[in-house]
């Protein structure tokens, strides 16, 4: 049994979905050394222990965050990572999401299946009604995931974010619980 299966909260056919522990420091921080030029310059995960303890504090501490590691079934090995913040409970009921895919990981569909498990588990469990993902308009690789998994270009932000040392435009792309259900979709 790969390390980790048990923990999973939902699986795919290929991958398996689990929240963030601490103990993954090593893996995710190597597996980010990796893939420093596939992310840049969109985004910057942790590459060092004490920035994953940081990182890693707040998605486990924050209530109004959730993260989750895409493994591989095969070996647990980490293929991405899907992050849900900004939650919003009450009338809002939403959250954003981030995510970024390995190197050894990129292109082989793996990162798609693992949104779709966050995506029906934020509808179940978390029971949230809005999942929104804001990309930079040239990031072609983030914005096929999110067509992909039936997200619908909702709108374009200039200068919505702080990345990478300057102030970028940002499509914004969302899909609710009743899209997941309709038909033609996912």
């Amino acid at each position: 049994m790969p390390h980790n299966a048990s923990r999973y909260l939902a699986e795919g056919p290929r991958v398996g979905i689990r929240h963030f522990t601490y103990e993954d420091g090593a893996e995710f921080t190597a597996r980010a050394r990796e893939s420093k030029d596939l992310h840049h310059p969109w985004l910057f995960p942790p590459h060092t222990a004490p920035a994953y303890t940081a990182y890693a504090g707040r998605l486990i501490e924050d209530p109004s965050k959730a993260g989750f590691l895409v493994c591989e079934k095969t070996d647990g090995a980490i293929a991405g990572f899907i992050n849900i913040n900004n939650i919003v409970e009450g009338g809002f009921q939403s959250g954003a999401l981030g995510y970024g895919a390995f190197a050894h990981a990129a292109g082989r569909g793996l990162m798609r299946e693992g949104l779709d498990l966050v995506v029906r588990y934020a509808f179940g469990p978390l029971r949230l009604h809005r999942l929104e993902i804001n990309v930079q308009p040239l990031n072609a690789a983030s914005i096929a995931l999110a067509r992909s998994c039936g997200f619908r270009l909702e709108g374009f932000s200039p200068k919505m974010l702080f990345v990478d040392g300057a102030w970028r435009d940002h499509e914004r792309w969302a899909i609710t619980a009743e899209m997941v259900g309709e038909p033609g979709r996912r």
